[in-house]
């Protein structure tokens, strides 16, 4: 407040200077001159009536005279201008050049402009915000939860309340799933765009932990599978900036609009499926698309019909399918590793990182951006330690290997020992391709750096002498592990003859025997 009051009863009562009432009130003297002139331009009498407090009276002294509209200006239909700034192209001056074509002695641009924004900033937050048409779309999650009963266990599950809102029209789409984790998200994402029926040019989630990995205000991550699924659709995320919530405002506001329409008329409902809510969601998604506006003409479906829809890019021929991404280092048998089974890319890329894209079905294998390989994808224990070759990337001789041909890793094991090269051949003989067998060759290269020639060589040795089955890799780094390369050898035991007794008959007894010269120990036991 003005402490206009105050001044005037310093002023008429106490009869004190315009200079002490200034430090009285901690006032300039101006301002003290200046209420009290308009105080006495007012007419009003000393006290002032009962009727008139404080708040009436500095109405009275600091009312804005009210400027008469000129003759024949004619006040522009600010809904309108409103509605037509969600166009794409369409600014305030363009806008105000049709308004002077037809009322020629109308505002000039900047009254116009002044005007339009005191008309707006009587709006709402969000529907104040303009957004060009098929620009961009904004999702989140609700804050509260809907119950769903199990009838088999009786035990209640919180489902997820998904909501999107389109930048131009505030048209809404929302749906419930049980988790917010990356395939829900991606899930929800896919259905938004067919309930569009088209794909807008920008996303703008809150920085949720499914779809970005790491928010930042310059430089958010968008996590791989996510910006997989715009890319498919050939739209952009652009995560809202973090302590900057007009980037969220219209979602988050189409987020309380959700909570109040959806979540709230449903809260007395029995819910025993999550198809059985979303039934009622689609119900209330449509009532509040089809509700009209407070302060604007026209529903959330008309401006989408007639503004958004047929801005939105089209939708792709096939639906997105929920993929994985990996990292992986391509081994000198041109194969990686996922999940224990082994696919191949083409022998050029040996030691190269690549990217691995996993679908339901599908293993697709990048390098700089550009596919070089596509499996079907193997699942299940089944697959595990197995390999998927494709003819086409295998190398034409084991010498495209480089340093690595079947012949060196023999060389190598040789230097450790012959058991060890024993063990090298085998493997290599044991696969149907042998560069399938240089990843197992590779692991008894790297045991003999954590333990040294004497005990792999001993190890494989071991291997040798006690295999009941395949020679591998892991039987030799078992043997190494439990240490028994360091037990002294099995050696036969020597031959013992039984004790002497009467019935042993010694070689003198057969010396004696007068035998056939045809007859040969080795002819076999004769009858009796």
């Amino acid at each position: 407040m003005r402490k206009v009051l105050d001044v005037l009863r310093l002023a008429y009562d106490q009869r004190l200077s315009q200079r002490e009432i200034a430090r009285c009130l901690a006032l300039s003297q101006s301002t003290i001159n200046e209420y009290l002139r308009r105080f006495t331009a007012s007419g009003l009498p000393w006290p002032v009536p009962d009727e008139v407090d404080e708040a009436a009276l500095e109405q009275r002294l600091f009312a804005q005279p009210e400027r008469p509209p000129l003759h024949g200006r004619a006040q522009p239909d600010w809904a309108v201008v409103h509605q037509e700034l969600r166009r794409t192209g369409v600014t305030l001056h363009l806008l105000w050049l049709e308004y002077k074509a037809g009322v020629p002695d109308g505002y000039q641009y900047t009254q116009f402009c002044h005007h339009y924004h005191t008309w707006a900033s009587r709006l709402d937050p969000v529907l104040r915000q303009t957004h060009a048409p098929g620009e961009r779309v904004f999702v989140d999650y609700a804050g509260p939860t809907i119950a769903v009963l199990d009838p088999t266990t009786g035990e209640e599950r919180e489902a997820q309340l998904f909501v999107a809102v389109l930048g131009a029209s505030n048209f809404l789409y929302a749906e419930a799933t049980w988790t917010q984790t990356l395939p829900d998200w991606i899930a929800s994402h896919v259905r938004m765009r067919e309930y569009f029926g088209g794909v807008p040019a920008l996303i703008v989630p809150d920085n949720l932990r499914a779809g970005v990995t790491l928010a930042s205000y310059y430089e958010p991550e968008v996590n791989a599978t996510y910006a997989d699924c715009a890319q498919h659709y050939g739209t952009v995320i652009l995560p809202a900036r973090v302590a900057k919530p007009r980037d969220k405002a219209k979602v988050e506001s189409r987020v309380q609009i959700a909570e109040r329409w959806i979540v709230a008329p449903l809260r007395d409902y029995q819910f025993t499926s999550l198809a059985e809510l979303n039934t009622e969601i689609a119900r209330c998604r449509e009532a509040i698309n089809d509700r009209p506006f407070q302060k604007l003409d026209g529903t959330r479906r008309s401006l989408f019909t007639t503004v958004e829809a047929p801005a939105l890019r089209p939708l792709p021929s096939e639906r997105y399918e929920l993929a994985e991404w990996r990292t992986a280092t391509v081994n000198i048998d041109y194969h990686i590793a996922v999940e224990r089974h082994f696919y191949s890319v083409p022998y050029p890329l040996l030691r190269a990182t690549v990217r691995v894209r996993l679908t339901a079905t599908m293993v697709e294998v990048l390098h700089e951006g550009r596919r070089v390989a596509a499996h079907v994808r193997s699942v299940g224990p089944s697959g595990r330690g197995r390999y998927t070759t494709d003819p086409a990337h295998r190398p034409k001789s084991h010498q495209a290997h480089g340093d690595w041909p079947p012949s060196r890793l023999i060389r190598w094991g040789a230097e450790v020992g012959p058991a060890t090269a024993a063990v090298i051949q085998y493997i290599l003989a044991h696969k149907p391709h042998p560069e399938q067998g240089y990843r197992a060759c590779l692991g008894l290269f790297s045991l003999r750096r954590r333990y040294d020639a004497v005990r792999l060589e001993a190890a494989c040795a071991r291997a040798r002498a006690h295999a009941t089955g395949a020679i591998s890799y892991r039987s030799v780094k078992s043997i190494l592990v439990a240490g028994l390369d360091q037990l002294p050898r099995e050696e036969p035991p020597p031959l013992r003859l039984p004790a002497t007794h009467d019935n042993v008959r010694g070689p003198a007894y057969y010396l004696a025997l007068d035998l056939p010269r045809d007859l040969s120990l080795t002819s076999g036991p004769s009858s009796c």
